[in-house]
């Protein structure tokens, strides 16, 4: 992972992301080939791009890694690897087969981090059990390599709806559990704000991962969803994540490398990369970089006023809300993360 600067002090707001730390994930422009999204970063003035493997592998891997060197630009991941769970020994062998390629690009790329999606059910099974431990099992095997090739593996935990066909890691607990089997230097996580903003525990999770944490990604969570739920990532600023607590969390946590906007979305990917790219870097300065209020137009809830000085919240249903419950017992607080 590479260190860099421009964290500020942690106020209520969150830290301070200075743009030195943004980097454009490919699949934010996912139609733009490798020279055309290394382009846009260099004429936006973006230093670091997360990479996807099928891009490398159209371009070539040694063009890659010498394109992206000549821009000047920082790898800060590769995505992806993972997909452990194959019903048959042909398909778990040909899935090692895919990893251990992938450790070596990464390798060859200089990225700071390899980012697993572990895979869903395995096909025919309903055991959630058997699948997480195929994952640890698999995750075990590309260690040494990545040890010997200095590549540190990067467990992504999912939104749990994607469970069953994606990756049966559905917390950022259960990806810190996991990684801790493993040596530090070898196996980390990957904090991706769309799949685990929703987790009462998240930043408990994150403090556990201090020193674990290998990518820090972020886009928002828009409403209403998509049919396919996959796309519905937005721009910073246009959903409903808190990206200060995260975004605090994972500072404290000691994470100090690049900040990677990654997001899935049809209408992005419609627009001209080069707008695309200029309102990430425009939405990345607005929401984590302290810019003045303005710079950004927030979303809100319909319906819905608050009150800092009261603590008083009118809800869309038109029910006042002041404070917290009082009637709440110790054993319901201990259990939900509330103070007391």
């Amino acid at each position: 992972m590479t260190v860099l600067g421009g964290g500020g002090p942690a106020g209520a707001a969150g830290p301070v992301i200075g743009l030195e730390r943004l980097s454009l994930n490919q699949a934010t422009v996912k139609y733009a080939g490798l020279a055309e999204a290394v382009e846009l970063c260099v004429r936006h003035d973006i230093p670091a791009i997360g990479l996807w493997r099928d891009r490398v592998a159209e371009a070539g891997l040694s063009s890659a890694a010498a394109l992206v060197r000549r821009a000047g630009l920082h790898v800060s991941s590769l995505c992806r690897g993972g997909f452990f769970t194959a019903a048959d020994a042909e398909g778990r062998a040909a899935a090692y087969a895919d990893n251990m390629a992938a450790v070596r690009e990464a390798a060859a790329l200089g990225a700071d981090a390899l980012v697993l999606v572990c895979g869903g059910l395995v096909p025919g099974s309903r055991d959630l059990g058997l699948a997480r431990r195929m994952v640890a099992d698999a995750i075990g095997e590309l260690v040494p390599v990545a040890q010997r090739l200095g590549v540190r593996l990067g467990i992504e935990a999912l939104h749990p709806m994607f469970c069953a066909d994606r990756c049966v890691i559905a917390s950022l607990g259960e990806a810190v559990d996991l990684a801790l089997l493993f040596p530090a230097e070898a196996v980390g996580v990957v904090v991706d704000t769309y799949h685990v903003w929703w987790d009462a525990r998240l930043l408990a999770d994150v403090a556990r991962a201090a020193g674990r944490i290998v990518s820090y990604q972020v886009c928002d969570w828009v409403l209403p969803l998509p049919a396919d739920a996959l796309l519905g990532r937005g721009h910073l600023g246009d959903g409903v994540i808190d990206f200060g607590p995260v975004s605090a969390a994972v500072a404290a946590a000691g994470y100090r490398g690049y900040v990677e906007v990654e997001i899935f979305n049809a209408d992005v990917w419609a627009a001209p990369p080069d707008q695309t790219a200029a309102v990430v870097r425009e939405r990345f300065a607005g929401v984590l970089g302290g810019v003045g209020s303005g710079t950004v137009e927030r979303f809100s809830l319909p319906g819905r006023q608050s009150s800092a000085a009261d603590g008083v919240t009118v809800m869309p249903s038109g029910v006042t809300w002041t404070g917290r419950p009082r009637a709440v017992s110790a054993a319901a607080r201990s259990a939900c993360h509330l103070p007391r």
